[in-house]
C-alpha cells in the first residue's frame, strides 16, 4: 500500500494507518450526529474489513488499483477509504477535504473516488474528472438535479446507504436508479413500523433495526422512502418529507430547502417548507400546488439566512424551535 497526497491530509492518513494497525481490536469513531449528538463508538477491526472485502470485491479494487479521498478520516467515509486501500494493497491518494475536490492530476484512473454532495459542482468541473472510473457519494441526500448530472458522465456513480455503526455502506443504488442493493453479505427485512433492518450473520452486529422506512422488493433489494422520525401525520394522512423534497425539488431549483412541520388546531400537524435566503419566486406556492398531492402541500414557506448543517452536510431538519 502506498499513500500520496496533500498536507495534512497525508498525516492525518497516517496517523489512522497507525491506529489501524496498533494491537486493538477496535476503531472508536463518531457518528454524524444527524438525529442527534454525535456519539463515541467502538468499530471492530474485524467488521471493517469485512466491509472492505465486500466494497473492494464490487468495485475489483486490487493491488494496481487507485482509490482517492478527498474526505476526513476523522469520519468513518474517510476511515474506510484507507482500510480499503490496506486491505487490497491498492494506492491512496488523499486530498484537504474540500468543495473543490481533484484538484490536481492523479498521473493515472482512479478506480474509485468518494464524496459528500457538496463536493460534485466542482469536482464535475476538474480537468481529472475524467479519470475517475467509479464514484461513491455519501454523508447526505443526493439532489434530483445531480442525479441526472451523473447519468451523463462515463464513470459509474453509486448513492451510498449506511451508517457509522455498519462501518460505511451496506447498499449501493446506482444513480437514476430508484433500488439500493446489498452489498454481498448483507440481508435485509422489515420491523412493524415498515422500517429497515440490516442483518449480517459475519458482521458482529448481526440485526441492526434502523429507522428508516422502506419499500422492501426482496430481501437484498430495498426503495427508501424517509426517515421515521421525520414522517408527517396530517389530519390522519403520513406524507414523508424527504419524498416531497423529490417532488419539489426542481421548483425550489438550486436553493438550500427542507420540509418539516408544526402544530396545527385542524391538522394536528401541518406541512412548511423552510427555504434558505431570501423569496425569488412570488408564484412558488403555486408551482407546489401543481406537483404535490393536497396532504402533501406545504402552509407556509418560511425563508431562513441559513440552514444548519451537520460537518458531513446533512441539514439538521429540528434545529427551529419556532416551526416546531
Amino acid at each position: 500500500m502506498e499513500i500520496k497526497g496533500e498536507q495534512p491530509a497525508l498525516r492525518d492518513a497516517l496517523l489512522f494507518l497507525r491506529e489501524w494497525e496498533d494491537s486493538r481490536d477496535y476503531i472508536e469513531a463518531h457518528t454524524s450526529g444527524s438525529t442527534g449528538t454525535p456519539k463515541k463508538i467502538r468499530l471492530l477491526k474485524s467488521d471493517m474489513i469485512l466491509s472492505a472485502m465486500t466494497t473492494c470485491s464490487f468495485f475489483k479494487i486490487a493491488g494496481d488499483s487507485l482509490l482517492f479521498l478527498p474526505l476526513s478520516p476523522g469520519y468513518i467515509a474517510g476511515k474506510m477509504m484507507i482500510v480499503r486501500a490496506a486491505f487490497s494493497g491498492a494506492s491512496l491518494l488523499v486530498e484537504n477535504p474540500s468543495n473543490n475536490p481533484l484538484k490536481s492530476d492523479p498521473g493515472r484512473d482512479i478506480t474509485l473516488c468518494a464524496v459528500v454532495p457538496s463536493q460534485l459542482p466542482s469536482l464535475l468541473k476538474s480537468p481529472y474528472v475524467g479519470r475517475i472510473r467509479n464514484l461513491i457519494i455519501g454523508g447526505a441526500p443526493l439532489s434530483p438535479e445531480y442525479e441526472s448530472v451523473l447519468a451523463e458522465h462515463d464513470f459509474n456513480a453509486y448513492v451510498t446507504y449506511g451508517m457509522t455503526e455498519t462501518c460505511s455502506h451496506v447498499a449501493l443504488r446506482k444513480t437514476g436508479e430508484e433500488y439500493y442493493h446489498a452489498l454481498s453479505d448483507i440481508s435485509f427485512s422489515t420491523d412493524e413500523r415498515g422500517c429497515l433492518t440490516i442483518n449480517s450473520a459475519e458482521r458482529s452486529f448481526k440485526k441492526l433495526v434502523t429507522n428508516d422506512i422502506v419499500e422492501l422488493m426482496d430481501s437484498r433489494t430495498f426503495k427508501w422512502k424517509g426517515r421515521y422520525d421525520n414522517v408527517i401525520n396530517t389530519g390522519g394522512i403520513k406524507v414523508f418529507p424527504e419524498e416531497i423534497e423529490r417532488k419539489i425539488a426542481s421548483a425550489v431549483k438550486e436553493r438550500a430547502f427542507f420540509i418539516t412541520s408544526r402544530e396545527s388546531s385542524k391538522w394536528g400537524r401541518e406541512v412548511v417548507l423552510v427555504i434558505e435566503g431570501k423569496e425569488v419566486d412570488a408564484d412558488l406556492a403555486g408551482k407546489l400546488e401543481a406537483l404535490l398531492e393536497k396532504p402533501e402541500r406545504p402552509k407556509e414557506i418560511i425563508y431562513v439566512s441559513a440552514i444548519p448543517r451537520t460537518l458531513s452536510g446533512k441539514i439538521k431538519r429540528n434545529f427551529y424551535p419556532s416551526i416546531q
